[in-house]
């Protein structure tokens, strides 16, 4: 007679994730989504307090744009980091992985605190009827969004670029003109990036790059990713 194990069918491998090549568009999305909301908010950002309350109050549409946009831009960039992260397959190193994902999340954050910022400060603009009360509001509002957007979000944007192109520099996954550029700008992001308002351009420019970079070379990347998987399955 036979038993229960010898009817019972058996299971069907599992099946293995892949990431899409859709997905590289993400990093494109992601640049054009950024940088239009750093022109709406950082780059027209008035440089004294008197002129800033006026600029709330006449481009308060534009500032509403911008705050509902950047959440979705954070969506494109994890996409983007997963995107990156998939291209390193077999060739993925701990260290510098660690910094890689830890400064990409840092960066997000730090622009997720500006953009709140300027959500404050257009909410508070009607809200607050003393004159002299709202010069001081919208000053800390200011200085606020500034020191996270430029001092410390574009920082951690350095690092980011840093630890990827030492990543590509090593692994050479990606062209060794792609390695010195994201050197020299990150560089330029540390050194400068409290000189001019327009260097906060630089990070979303060089993300459209690498999108495209990756785009391009999807089935190279994606080769040497699935070599790795079978080396790894086969040892």
């Amino acid at each position: 007679m036979p038993t229960p194990s010898q009817h019972s069918k058996p299971a069907p491998p599992l099946g293995q994730l892949s990431t899409p090549r859709a997905a590289a568009l993400a990093g494109v999305l992601f640049a054009i989504l950024l940088g239009t909301t750093l022109v709406l908010i950082r780059i027209q950002m008035p440089d004294h307090v008197e002129d800033s309350a006026q600029w709330l109050q006449s481009r308060h549409g534009a500032l509403t744009t911008a705050t509902v946009l950047m959440p979705f831009a954070g969506i494109s960039f994890l996409w983007f980091i997963g995107v990156v992260r998939d291209g390193f397959g077999r060739h993925e190193d701990r260290f510098f992985l660690s910094v890689f994902l830890g400064s990409g999340l840092l960066f997000l954050a730090m622009m997720f605190v500006a953009t709140a910022g300027i959500a404050g400060l257009v909410t508070s603009n009607n809200s607050v009827t003393d004159s002299a009360a709202r010069i001081e509001v919208i000053n800390f509002g200011r200085m606020m969004v500034i020191s996270a957007s430029q001092t410390y979000a574009l920082r951690m944007a350095a690092v980011f670029m840093i630890s990827l192109a030492t990543i590509w520099a090593k692994t050479r996954l990606m062209p060794r003109w792609l390695v010195v550029l994201s050197y020299v700008l990150a560089v330029a992001l540390l050194i400068g990036s409290e000189l001019s308002r327009w260097v906060t351009l630089v990070f979303p420019v060089w993300v459209l790059v690498v999108s495209g970079m990756l785009l391009a070379r999807a089935g190279l990347i994606g080769e040497q990713s699935g070599e790795g998987d079978r080396s790894r399955r086969l040892s």
